[in-house]
């Protein structure tokens, strides 16, 4: 297993950990989640160079732009739901509720 693939997986594995953990507060999920993101989009940003294919040379954007998407739509709900709970810990959040 070559140092850069380890390290790509020991990162991701690290911020899956990290989300199954830190359960508190909605700012860290959502923390642990872009630091998924990132290491994916850091990983497919260098699949292409290592094997050559040009034609995978879009993926990386396409990446960036769904966590870019997902980003907003985690700070959205954040604000919406510290306005609306007072706070950002998910214990007070029941699905339940209208």
């Amino acid at each position: 297993m070559s140092t850069l693939y380890l390290s790509f997986t020991s990162a991701f594995a690290l911020s899956s950990l990290g989300l199954a953990f830190h359960r508190t507060h909605l700012v860290s999920a959502l923390l642990c989640l872009e630091s998924m993101m990132l290491s994916m989009y850091v990983a497919l940003s260098m699949w292409p160079i290592q094997t050559q294919t040009p034609s995978a040379m879009i993926l990386p954007i396409l990446m960036l732009a769904f966590s870019a998407c997902e980003a907003g739509t985690g700070l959205a709900l954040l604000v919406a739901s510290t306005r609306t709970h007072g706070s950002d810990h998910l214990h007070n959040f029941n699905l339940l509720q209208c």
